[in-house]
């Protein structure tokens, strides 16, 4: 075999091997060992507990879904800049444009489902202004906001590759996720946010020491700085 064709070949396997690398989307990555955002979709009964929409009817809940997706992604958007990689902004941007009939339907059925709790007329608005205020707000987050814009990545780009009309069914699995993702949770590898990984010492005072071991008063004293049982 000449030298040409043996490289040839070995290029043509390196290429074969790289294969599965080459496939995987390229994503901001937070953590080397992330958390696990994944979570049962959302039924009807647990839709309407979650999105806030008690005594909601089928269409009532399907339309909450694409809108609080909407919201989420939107938050995104707005919070996520500081890793460009996630496309937050062009996501939601790409998200509205597809699914602009399925959202603005979403929009209406909404505020018929206020109109019909809280009153015809001003009061219905009022709830429904009410309502999107405070689902924005519930998708804000600071201390869990890696979680947060990492899984509105995931779920963002789910949303602009579904089908026109589907956004509701994106919805029932990426929204659970996302309320997930708000609650604060860290590198896995390494640990849980809030935990203390320093080596604890005891008091290197000479008054702590006689003949080389620890005074009970300080080994006591060092018992409760560890948490340690004597």
């Amino acid at each position: 075999m000449s030298f040409r064709s043996a490289l040839r070949t070995s290029l043509c396997s390196l290429s074969i091997a790289l294969m599965p690398l080459a496939a995987q989307p390229a994503a901001a990555q937070f953590y080397w060992s992330p958390p696990d955002m994944s979570a049962p979709a959302f039924t009807d009964s647990n839709a309407a507990i979650a999105l806030g929409l008690p005594g909601a009817t089928a269409d009532e809940i399907k339309a909450g879904l694409a809108w609080n997706l909407r919201a989420a992604l939107n938050v995104a958007a707005l919070q996520c800049q500081f890793e460009p990689t996630l496309l937050t902004v062009d996501n939601y941007n790409a998200m509205i444009a597809h699914h602009d009939a399925e959202l603005d339907a979403a929009q209406a059925t909404l505020l018929a489902y206020f109109q019909r709790t809280a009153g015809k007329g001003r009061a219905g608005q009022s709830a429904a202004d009410m309502y999107n205020t405070r689902i924005y707000s519930g998708y804000s987050t600071v201390q869990a906001q890696k979680g947060f814009c990492q899984e509105a990545g995931v779920v963002g780009r789910q949303a602009i590759f579904a089908d026109r009309g589907a956004l509701a069914d994106v919805a029932r699995t990426g929204l659970a996720s996302i309320k997930k993702s708000l609650i604060q949770a860290g590198e896995q590898y390494y640990g849980m946010p809030g935990d203390d990984y320093a080596v604890a010492l005891p008091s290197f005072d000479p008054k702590c020491w006689k003949k080389g071991v620890l005074e009970p008063v300080c080994h006591q004293a060092y018992n409760e700085k560890v948490g340690a049982t004597p």
